[in-house]
């Protein structure tokens, strides 16, 4: 064969080396990358071999202090065949596991490591769940400059303050009305089997309460103060009137345990703000359920079991002695509050029917939000499912995508609920249930603290 032929069959099959790839060639599996950051919090990343330049930097919720870059398996999975990074850290594990006074500081020290062992990417996208939702939350409201856009998922947006209020009326109404005879003890745990004992026996006296009308009445009213949603999991959204099917499904997430969780979780924001962050000294219970979407299914029921609301709601009104620990209050407010305002623009996304972090809480940070004069900068989607952070992957990806849209183009259009439903639907995963949808009013009727 001439030289000059040779040299040309050569080039020939090089190039097709090049363009056509071998059948049983693989994509080249992420890199993982691992570190420790200065206050001993873990973090890691996972970077695809096909990054597409955009970083997630995922903030975890409340559970033990675990470094974690996104919100599921099946979730990080379909991302980084997206071509994104990702990234997360585990917050200072030698504290609470309410971590917020470690957590923003935390995700801002990752994002600095994960960048000098990447490089800088073409934008970063802040997403957050449940608790890690409030972190979120605070990276959009102090990260300009930082992070270029952020996505909430049932987050628990409206701070620790009025989480342990709303919690406490329920945990009050249960201890005073159920169990009057007994000194339930509510506030200040000395340790995390206090707080297991409370919900304990908090939780038993809903299951006997639930054999009579008058016991389900009282639970009703527990559960409306909770901001309990009335759709349980398994079970068809009960019609609007139904006023006993809507109580049959609060109770079911009583029975399944959401007291120990609510326990759990204020022994844990006690440790990390120092003392007791909630009262109800000052609490007009009868106006606290006159603002509650709830009310006239506990009226409903009240009636039918021939019971008198005023009497209890006025003796829920002058047994509420309970006083906060100023020091803990503040700590708590410095720490675990958002909505003050927004640096970048946020997607919420929320479960219409969410037993941990109740669907109201989008409406009290919407709210403040406004009130700040962020509101162009904030758009809130829901989807029409029971359950906390029960996402499908589908809604998870069309809500970042939405996010990314948002920061490219400046337009919130892909973030209506059509245009998110359409998204997802047209990925082939797993489903999608978003709608149009405007919470109630959180209640939880106090704007500022009442100290011993």
């Amino acid at each position: 064969m001439p030289a000059r032929t040779a040299l040309a069959a050569a080039f020939c099959a090089a190039l097709t080396a090049l363009t056509v790839p071998a059948a049983h060639a693989a994509t080249p599996p992420p890199a993982h990358l691992t570190g420790t950051l200065a206050d001993g919090a873990a973090w890691i990343a996972d970077v695809p071999a096909d990054w597409n330049g955009t970083l997630l930097l995922f903030s975890h919720g409340f559970g033990p202090t675990v470094a974690q870059d996104a919100p599921t398996e099946a979730a990080r999975t379909a991302l980084l065949a997206e071509g994104y990074a990702l990234a997360g850290s585990s917050y200072d594990p030698n504290g609470s596991m309410w971590a917020l006074s470690s957590a923003e500081r935390d995700q801002f020290a990752t994002l600095d490591a994960v960048t000098a062992r990447i490089g800088t990417p073409r934008r970063v996208l802040s997403v957050g769940q449940s608790m890690g939702g409030l972190v979120n939350a605070q990276l959009a409201r102090d990260g300009a400059g930082r992070i270029d856009g952020a996505l909430g998922l049932c987050g628990l947006v409206a701070g620790g303050t009025d989480l342990d209020n709303y919690q406490l009326d329920a945990e009050y109404t249960i201890a005073r009305l159920l169990l009057p005879a007994e000194d339930v003890p509510l506030v200040r745990f000395g340790s995390a089997a206090d707080a297991r004992a409370t919900a304990d026996r908090l939780t038993a006296a809903v299951q006997a309460a639930q054999a009579t009308a008058q016991g389900r009445a009282r639970v009703a009213l527990a559960a409306a103060f909770l901001n309990l949603p009335a759709w349980a999991p398994g079970e068809p959204a009960p019609a609007p009137g139904d006023w006993q099917q809507q109580e049959e499904q609060q109770y079911a997430w009583f029975a399944n345990g959401i007291l120990a969780f609510v326990e759990n979780g204020r022994y844990a924001v006690e440790q990390s703000a120092g003392g007791n962050t909630s009262w109800n000294r000052g609490v007009d219970y009868a106006r606290l359920l006159a603002s509650s979407a709830h009310a006239p299914q506990v009226r409903a029921l009240y009636r039918a079991a021939g019971l008198d609301l005023d009497t209890d709601l006025a003796d829920l009104t002058a047994g509420a002695a309970t006083a906060a620990d100023p020091d803990a209050v503040r700590t708590l407010r410095r720490t675990s509050s958002a909505g003050q305002g927004l640096g970048v623009p946020l997607l919420d996304v929320h479960t219409v029917a969410d037993n941990l972090v109740p669907v109201e809480q989008e409406r009290r940070f919407g709210d403040r939000v406004r009130a700040a004069g962020d509101g162009a900068l904030l758009r809130q989607a829901y989807v029409e499912r029971q359950g906390h952070c029960a996402f499908t992957t589908a809604e998870t990806l069309a809500a970042v995508h939405a996010v990314e849209h948002r920061v490219t183009t400046g337009r919130w259009d892909a973030a209506t609920p059509a245009a998110l439903q359409s998204s997802a639907v047209a990925l082939g995963l797993d489903g999608a249930a978003y709608v149009p949808y405007r919470p109630a009013p959180l209640t939880v009727g106090r704007d500022q603290p009442a100290h011993r």
